[in-house]
């Protein structure tokens, strides 16, 4: 099933449309690329439409000085504008050059609407849920929070394929998970926490002391525990960044490897990152540049 959203503006207006979409691609913090120049130029109008589209989704989720209502009212208004039932005037300015841009988008890739209606789902849940209970949980959120947007990626390549989407997802699943362990920090800050409780009391970590601003053993050896599970993840999902082509490849792994590489500073800095945010610097492209020449292909693959 695809949108059933058409075309809102002429013609003439679709170039514009897609260069307002990869400004904000460009002009947003990420860990990881996004619509980035190693991805084939057919590629990147297309993807920069789909992450203006989830960028914005995820601004109404999280905007400041809102109530919890309002983030859902204009999460449900921009399913309604997805789905073709929305009105043409909407609240936010970029409304229309994103969907005039998504519109084309989903029709000349054949996207299936299922994956933009996951990922407002996810949005959706970051207004409710500010706790998981289990590992199980947390990976349901991150299936319709950051696979859909890798399984579109491969769409967008011309992939079609359950082995690869699985590949795709595991990565996805994974580079989701490092940003909240190098976020968690902040993420507390706003009343989250991605930890399951089932970790966290296993590890006989407390609340408390996150409130008191102490990362403590019991909270790193937590940490500890999620991370080497996001690390299997990574893994899992190696053999994708050998069975894609010519520049996506190396886009793909530039991304795992930029991931993994938050993984290892997060456990060079004892996993407290309440002390030290790991992040990517200039220091780390070297390396990273000479592990993605230096790949080898892994079993399989």
């Amino acid at each position: 099933m695809v949108s059933a959203l058409v075309l809102s503006g002429p013609p003439d207006d679709l170039p514009r449309a897609y260069a307002r979409c990869e400004e904000i691609a460009r002009t947003h913090y990420e860990n990881f690329p996004v619509a980035s120049r190693l991805l084939p130029a057919h590629m990147r109008p297309h993807i920069a439409a789909i992450y203006a589209f989830a960028r914005r989704a995820d601004d109404f989720a999280d905007e400041p000085g809102q109530s919890d209502a309002e983030r859902l009212r204009r999460l449900d208004d921009w399913e309604a504008r997805l789905t073709g039932n929305g009105s043409e005037s909407d609240h936010h300015t970029d409304a229309g050059p994103i969907f005039l841009a998504l519109a084309h988008t989903i029709r000349e890739r054949r996207l299936p609407l299922s994956l933009f209606m996951d990922l407002l789902s996810a949005f959706r849940q970051d207004v409710t849920t500010k706790r998981y209970r289990t590992w199980g949980d947390v990976l349901d959120y991150c299936r319709r929070s950051a696979n859909p947007v890798g399984r579109l990626v491969l769409r967008v390549g011309g992939y079609e394929d359950q082995a690869l989407d699985r590949q795709s997802d595991a990565i996805c699943t994974a580079l989701q998970l490092t940003n909240f362990w190098q976020d968690f920090k902040g993420d507390w800050a706003a009343g989250r926490l991605y930890v399951p409780l089932e970790d966290r009391d296993a590890a006989d970590a407390s609340d408390a002391d996150l409130d008191a601003g102490r990362m403590t053993s019991e909270w790193r050896a937590a940490l500890a525990v999620v991370s080497e599970r996001t690390r299997a993840l990574f893994r899992d999902g190696r053999p994708l960044c050998d069975r894609v082509r010519g520049r996506l490849k190396w886009e793909l792994r530039l991304t795992w490897l930029g991931g993994t590489r938050i993984l290892d500073k997060l456990q060079q800095g004892g996993f407290d990152p309440f002390d030290h945010r790991p992040v990517l610097g200039a220091a780390d492209v070297p390396e990273i540049l000479w592990r993605a020449v230096a790949w080898r292909r892994t079993a399989g693959g």
